[in-house]
C-alpha cells in the first residue's frame, strides 16, 4: 500500500513519521519551512509516549512536485484549505485510492465526495494532541493517537480499509474501522468542538478544564448541548459522551491545547465557523437549543 497524507502538521506529520519508522511506503506533503526541515533534518517528534526522536530520511514533497499515486490518501489539513487540495488528489489519485479525511470540521467526508466523484471518500477522524512546535519539529501532549474512519453506505466498503487498519496499527496507533461513522464523527466533533470553543472563550490551555470549576462545567455544558443536537438528528451514541470526553482531556498534558485557539491568538485563518459557528447552524436547523454555543459564537462576531 503507497500512503500520501496531505498536511505535515500535528496530525499528518504524526502519521507520517509513525508510518515511515514502521518502514510503511509513506509521503507527507506541506510546503515553505516545515517541508523544507523535513527534507533536510528528517522530522523532530517529542512524544510523552515515545520520547524524542527524529524520523530520517522522510519522504517529503509539496503538491506541485509530487508524481506518484497513492492507494491512500489521508487528508489532514485544516478546514479552511480544503477546497485547495481537490484538483491535487484528482491529478494523483488512481480509480481504486481510497481518501480518508481526517478534518476536525464534522460532515467533511461527505462534502468531498460530492467533490470527487470518481474514487472512495470515507469519513473520519483522529483523536491525538500535537502541534508544529517549531518547523521540522513536532510536539504531542498526550498519549491518545487513535485514527477511526469508515464508509457511510455499507455497499461502499472495500477490503483495502482492513489493510490500511493494520499498517496503522503496525505502525503504533490504535485503528478503527466505525460501522457508524457519522456517528463515530461527531461523537470526536463532541470532544474538539467544547474544547476549541472553551480554550477560545476563556483562553486557557487543558489544564484549566481539568479543573472543577466554571470552565470544566461550560465544557460540560457544551457536551450536552452536541448530545441534544445528535438526537434530534437521528444519531445515538453508544458511549456517554460527557464521561468519555472528560476522560480524554483529564488525560492531556495540562499545557495542550487546539488548534483553532492557537490561529485564534496568532491572528491565522481558523476553524471557527466549523468548529463553533455550524453547531449554532446545525441548532437552528434542527430545532435545538444551543444556548452556551451562541452565546460564545456571538463573542466572536457571529451574527444570529
Amino acid at each position: 500500500m503507497k500512503y500520501l497524507v496531505i498536511g505535515a502538521g500535528g496530525t499528518g506529520g504524526s502519521i507520517g513519521a509513525f508510518m515511515t519508522e514502521a518502514g510503511k511506503d509513506v509521503a507527507v506533503i506541506d510546503r515553505g519551512q516545515h517541508l523544507e526541515a523535513i527534507r533536510e533534518h528528517g522530522l523532530k517528534m517529542e512524544t510523552t509516549r515515545k520520547g524524542n526522536y527524529t524520523v530520517y530520511p522522510m519522504k517529503a514533497s509539496d503538491m506541485h512536485h509530487y508524481r506518484e499515486q497513492p492507494d491512500v490518501i489521508f487528508i489532514c489539513v485544516k478546514g479552511y484549505s480544503l477546497l485547495d487540495t481537490i484538483p491535487f488528489i484528482n491529478r494523483v489519485a488512481h480509480r481504486d485510492t481510497v481518501v480518508i479525511p481526517l478534518l476536525n470540521i464534522y460532515g467533511t467526508g461527505g462534502r468531498l465526495q460530492a467533490m470527487l466523484p470518481e474514487i472512495l471518500v470515507t469519513d473520519g477522524c483522529i483523536y491525538i494532541a500535537a502541534e508544529i512546535k517549531r518547523p521540522g519539529a513536532i510536539l504531542q501532549a498526550g498519549d491518545i493517537f487513535r485514527v477511526v474512519y469508515g464508509v457511510r453506505n455499507s455497499d461502499e466498503y472495500r477490503p483495502a480499509l482492513e489493510d490500511v487498519a493494520r499498517d496503522l496499527e503496525e505502525s503504533g496507533l490504535t485503528a478503527l474501522i466505525s460501522d457508524n461513522i457519522q456517528r463515530d464523527a461527531l461523537q470526536k466533533f463532541s470532544y474538539v468542538s467544547p474544547m476549541a470553543a472553551c480554550g477560545a472563550y476563556y483562553d486557557i490551555d487543558a489544564g484549566e478544564m481539568q479543573k472543577e470549576g466554571r470552565v470544566r462545567d461550560a465544557f460540560i455544558t457544551l457536551m450536552r448541548e452536541i448530545d441534544t443536537l445528535a438526537e434530534a438528528m437521528g444519531i445515538h451514541f453508544s458511549v456517554d459522551i460527557v464521561k468519555t470526553n472528560l476522560q480524554i482531556l483529564d488525560n492531556l498534558s495540562p499545557k495542550a491545547s487546539t488548534s483553532m485557539q492557537r490561529d485564534l491568538k496568532q491572528g491565522k485563518d481558523s476553524e471557527i465557523d466549523g468548529l463553533i459557528f455550524e453547531v449554532v447552524r446545525m441548532g437552528r436547523q434542527y430545532g435545538v437549543p444551543v444556548t452556551t454555543y451562541a452565546m460564545i459564537a456571538r463573542s466572536f462576531g457571529f451574527k444570529d
